[in-house]
């Protein structure tokens, strides 16, 4: 009997440790698995050429939808003071024409360039007019949007100007409300790496 109650316990042990050696795997297959990055994603620019979010590498990385009718659109003019204050400083604003909210970015390709030129002296780069909500969501505010693709938070854009903010890596680190200003303490010391 004794015999018996020793194998058994024997059986247990070896069981036990072929699971905790399972465990083991899973975790370090967890912990291997690279978080996901906006470098994955290329657009097309507001003159239809390609743009690779991959040449972004080790810069912070600002995304922000935009509209030309909104009461929020003078946030160009900060979205450009910033950019040119840390432009040199591996920072990068990319803005995302979008139609979603009273439609209050009716223009084409072409007329959204003119507008923020003309009126902002907009030179950060600019991406063709896409949706960021709803069933026609863009790709790239799927992953801006979803946990599950982002591996950091689920959120909805509110509005237009709204902020996502990412990291050299191109990891989302911070999503910012549509009327906090783009210079913003919490923005700025973000990109000072304050």
């Amino acid at each position: 009997m004794k015999k018996l109650l020793q194998l058994f316990m024997f059986g247990l042990t070896i069981i036990g440790c072929k699971q905790q050696e399972s465990l083991n795997k899973k975790l370090t297959t967890t912990e291997t698995m690279q978080k996901k990055s906006i470098h994955q994603f290329k657009v097309k620019d507001i003159e239809g050429n390609d743009f690779n979010f991959e040449t972004l590498k080790g810069k912070k990385i600002m995304v922000v939808n935009t509209a030309s009718k909104c009461g929020l659109t003078p946030q160009y003019e900060q979205l450009e003071a910033i950019y040119q204050q840390y432009k040199d400083k591996n920072f990068v604003i990319i803005g995302f024409p979008a139609n979603n909210f009273l439609s209050q970015e009716p223009g084409s390709n072409e007329e959204i360039a003119t507008f923020c030129q003309r009126n902002y002296g907009v030179s950060f780069p600019m991406m063709s007019k896409i949706s960021v909500k709803g069933n026609d969501m863009a790709e790239i505010y799927q992953f801006l949007t979803q946990k599950s693709e982002n591996g950091v938070a689920d959120s909805e854009v509110e509005w237009n100007f709204q902020k996502y903010l990412l990291n050299e890596n191109g990891e989302l680190e911070m999503i910012i409300s549509p009327r906090t200003l783009p210079n913003d303490e919490k923005i700025i010391n973000w990109i000072e790496g304050k």
